[in-house]
């Protein structure tokens, strides 16, 4: 343990990564270093340095990385269209990406030995943190205290904060497992972990109950540019303050709560609980648009690299070969995904209403009820004889 002499490391805050900077301080002798990313997760980050250097941290790198995360994260993914095991918008998986190579970039600035993060042995988040820093640097050690040190549960770090004197937002009547950003927040642990019993009151923060949403149904219009939205209301954004006011007028109509349980990477099952609700919004705007403006072969083809593109930032992969090339495809369908989708919000749902491109494939002329001059019905019986060739007989 002697050659680690500095590290960085992912630090939130919370429980976990405050019993962690104390332990590898204690553990490795060594001096510790944290970055804290803010990701628009809406918490009060003024006092995250102070508490850190109390902990014993020499320095403490704090950073708005809002529109870095919306514009080079969030958007790419959302430009695929990805959505894991047909639920999960993917919120804490695209996070993690951008926390790791600011972890490496500050371990170079810092000269540092190796980086730490507060993921468990039983998560994803370990996987995603260390392919990443693997990717960007190989040579970087990556510390996971989950994996080597003693404690066996959240219980024994509640109580090794007591006896350090770390002040941490977790109580023993609410123990869960949040992580947030602009994009989401998730809940695990406590009641979660039993899958048939219903989340409680601590269980969602960025919207209120479908029930409680208002009586009257709010329209507005989304417009994109090559597959990202610029605008609500005709109004333009950046891609961050976008996203802030989508959850704000999501939120308040319960738009986007989701409580399943999906597949880890690791091989197990978990239950989480999640809230996307701007997300949810451009994910059914972007979905729309691409209705009017994709090639159907393109898009069908499209469809098919969708869960293979969200098993790749689930499972971490996102600085992988296979992810990028995916992504140069990707962006190539969506050079002509612009236009402005208008929706109805109401208790949950949102609802796409129409829509409008100066790309659009749609033909009224051809695809008319009445009269028309340009499709003749009778090419129709020649087209399904072809087709059918090769069924013929298949049943015989």
């Amino acid at each position: 343990m002697s050659d680690i002499k500095k590290v960085v490391l992912a630090y939130s805050g919370g429980l976990d990564t405050s019993a962690i900077l104390k332990w590898l301080m204690i553990t490795y002798k060594c001096e510790a270093v944290t970055f804290t990313a803010d990701l628009g997760q809406g918490e009060d980050l003024s006092d995250v340095e102070g508490n850190a250097l109390r902990t014993g941290a020499s320095k403490a790198y704090v950073e708005d990385l809002r529109e870095e995360f919306a514009n080079d994260y969030i958007f790419p993914m959302m430009r695929s269209g990805a959505i894991y095991e047909g639920r999960y918008l993917l919120g804490t998986s695209i996070a993690r990406p951008l926390i790791s190579k600011r972890l490496v970039e500050i371990a170079h600035e810092e000269s540092a030995d190796a980086i730490a993060h507060g993921a468990t042995g039983k998560g994803n988040d370990q996987v995603r943190f260390e392919l990443a820093a693997m990717a960007l640097d190989p040579k970087l050690k990556c510390i996971a205290p989950w994996r080597d040190w003693d404690f066996k549960s959240r219980t024994d770090l509640i109580n090794f904060a007591e006896e350090n004197g770390i002040p941490v937002p977790v109580s023993r009547a609410k123990p869960h497992s949040c992580d947030g950003n602009m994009l989401h927040l998730s809940f695990e642990g406590g009641e979660l972990e039993d899958p048939w019993t219903e989340g409680g009151p601590f269980t969602y923060k960025m919207t209120v109950p479908p029930e409680q949403a208002p009586d009257e149904a709010e329209i507005l219009t989304l417009d994109f540019e090559a597959g990202n939205p610029v605008a609500i209301n005709g109004v333009k954004f950046s891609p961050a303050v976008l996203v802030a006011k989508l959850n704000e007028i999501a939120g308040r109509h319960g738009i986007g709560r989701i409580d399943m349980v999906e597949n880890r990477f690791v091989g197990m099952k978990s239950r989480g609980v999640y809230e996307t609700p701007g997300g949810t919004v451009i994910y059914a705007a972007h979905r729309d648009l691409e209705g009017l403006c994709m090639d159907r072969d393109v898009m069908h083809m499209r469809d098919g690299l969708i869960p293979r593109y969200a098993e790749l930032v689930y499972n971490g992969f996102w600085y992988s070969p296979e992810r990028e090339a995916l992504q140069a495809m990707i962006d190539k369908t969506q050079e002509k995904i612009t236009g402005t989708v208008r929706l109805k919000l109401y208790k949950g749902n949102v609802y796409p209403l129409g829509r409008k491109s100066p790309y659009s494939l749609y033909r009224e002329d051809l695809a008319t009820f009445e009269e028309d001059h340009v499709y003749d019905q009778r090419d129709a019986a020649g087209f399904i004889r072809l087709q059918g060739l090769r069924i013929m007989g298949y049943k015989k």
